[in-house]
């Protein structure tokens, strides 16, 4: 009883309120259309697929012993060429970069081939710097050990 208290409105009132507008009654059957015949087709192409699978399979058997190893060869021959192809245009691609930063047209990444030259300069001067150190440290060293 206290559900009725609470709301006021007759259940067919609330049913039309919550019913579908007639746009989305059409969008939902038009995406059940389209994916029913989706779903149709589907199944032809699988039916179909495995009618051929089994047809085909004779022949598959018989020249396997000449498509496997010529397949390999396809496969490697095109991963060849892709690999050169893909090693070309990195080479270019670095030539041209190298060209532009040469010329001094400031290419993507130049910054930081600056800063690295930079810190790998000054790490030598440290390391130079403290190889002097340690060998006058040694050659006082060498000097005490002679006189004492």
């Amino acid at each position: 009883m206290s559900d009725q208290s609470k709301d006021s409105k007759p259940m067919s009132q609330r049913f039309q309120e919550s019913a579908p507008t007639s746009c989305q009654a059409v969008k939902f059957l038009t995406a059940v259309t389209i994916g029913a015949t989706l779903l149709f087709l589907s199944g032809l192409t699988l039916t179909g697929t495995v009618i051929a699978l089994i047809t085909a399979t004779p022949v598959i058997v018989l020249f396997s012993p000449i498509l496997v190893p010529a397949g390999i060869v396809i496969f490697l021959v095109a991963t060849g060429f892709l690999f050169s192809g893909g090693c070309g245009v990195a080479a270019i691609t670095a030539l041209s970069w190298l060209y532009s930063y040469l010329t001094g047209q400031h290419p993507v990444g130049a910054d930081k081939l600056d800063y690295a030259r930079m810190r790998i300069a000054d790490k030598a001067r440290d390391v130079k710097e403290r190889a002097r150190d340690y060998g006058q440290h040694a050659q006082q060293r060498g000097q005490e050990v002679t006189q004492g």
